[in-house]
């Protein structure tokens, strides 16, 4: 099959940074499906991950990376029941196997569902990765209710981002919470606007942009946990939760949030795929409910910029723009 890989951490502007090549398909497991891969979603993870997998070394054999598809299954494993040949579906993959940059993917029958009928391919594979991170982070890190939060408000730190998108929209779908958003550019606030932020404000300086606010009951950090930790612990209000997704770089001092009982989250999507927890099918499930409110036109795709072509030249042009901190939304190749 046809595949785009690196064996080295190189610049995106090097050649080899990321290179076409053909290897053989994927084996799968007894629950896996193979999928023909249609269309992927290009994260921050994906050149984090580029950027950050070799140092000095170089690895034997290319290195396949990509965690949002949207395909059809080809073949499944003896042991799985929840789908079929022919079945159109869309995932967010597994960080410890190979992803979606190639033709085909074995991926757990526990983290995949069926396609929302009413998306095309591009549409689907821009929302697993961050719809899945989004809810997680909302209800299983935060623990809010569905239908909960009158009177009170969140806060998201990089409302026009991938993740940042659909918190919004399933924060206004399925709580009552006030959404703040933060954006700087206008380009970024007009998103953020057309998401369904109840407002927005620049992220620059929180403290001063929040004053018409006496707190934030909750925090959902996408962008930035270090540069704005002591203005998070300010803000926060007694016995509120913080949840981030982008490491610290640098020590910060959890001892902020003792006096106000504040509660600190992590959210890594990969997880419950990582260490095959007891609750993994969570994922399944969480993507079907998303499959409903998509096709009950409630939640719409985050698709922002559309690229074709499985090729090395392709994804070296979205890993560059990913790479400029100005992409807005999902930035989508159909192959």
């Amino acid at each position: 099959m046809k595949a785009v890989g690196f064996t080295q951490s190189l610049p995106i502007d090097d050649e080899n940074s990321l290179f076409d090549f053909e290897t053989e398909s994927p084996k799968f497991e007894d629950r896996d499906l193979l999928v023909r891969v249609k269309a992927i979603s290009v994260n921050p993870v994906d050149y984090k991950i580029r950027q950050s997998a070799t140092k000095d070394s170089k690895l034997d054999e290319p290195k396949i990376i990509g965690w949002d598809a949207a395909g059809i299954v080809e073949e499944t494993g003896k042991k799985v029941s929840m789908f079929k040949k022919g079945d159109e579906v869309y995932y967010s993959g597994d960080i410890t196997r190979p992803g979606s940059y190639a033709e085909f993917q074995a991926v757990d029958e526990r983290i995949v569902a069926r396609k929302p009928v009413n998306l095309n391919w591009e549409e689907a594979a821009a929302l697993p990765l961050t719809a899945l991170t989004a809810w997680e982070s909302i209800f299983d890190r935060l623990r809010i209710r569905e239908n909960s939060g009158v009177d009170k408000n969140i806060l998201i730190i990089g409302g026009a981002g991938g993740v940042g998108s659909i918190t919004i929209q399933l924060l206004k779908t399925l709580t009552k919470l006030k959404v703040i958003a933060t954006a700087s550019r206008e380009v970024t606030r007009n998103w953020c606007e057309k998401m369904g932020a109840d407002d927005i404000i620049n992220h620059n300086n929180l403290v001063d942009d929040l004053k018409n606010y006496e707190n934030v009951d909750y925090i959902l950090n996408f962008a930035d946990t270090s540069g704005t930790w002591k203005q998070m612990c300010e803000i926060i209000a007694p016995q509120g939760g913080i949840c981030c997704i982008v490491n610290t770089t640098e020590n910060v001092d959890l001892n902020l949030l003792k006096q106000k009982s504040v509660s600190f989250h992590w959210e890594l999507m990969f997880t419950r795929s990582m260490y095959q927890t007891e609750d993994m099918i969570a994922q399944h499930k969480i993507l079907k409910e998303l499959k409903k409110l998509i096709e009950d036109q409630k939640i719409k795709s985050t698709i922002n910029r559309k690229f074709k072509g499985l090729s090395a030249e392709t994804l070296r042009k979205v890993h560059r723009f990913q790479e400029s901190g100005k992409s807005v939304g999902k930035n989508v190749i159909l192959f």
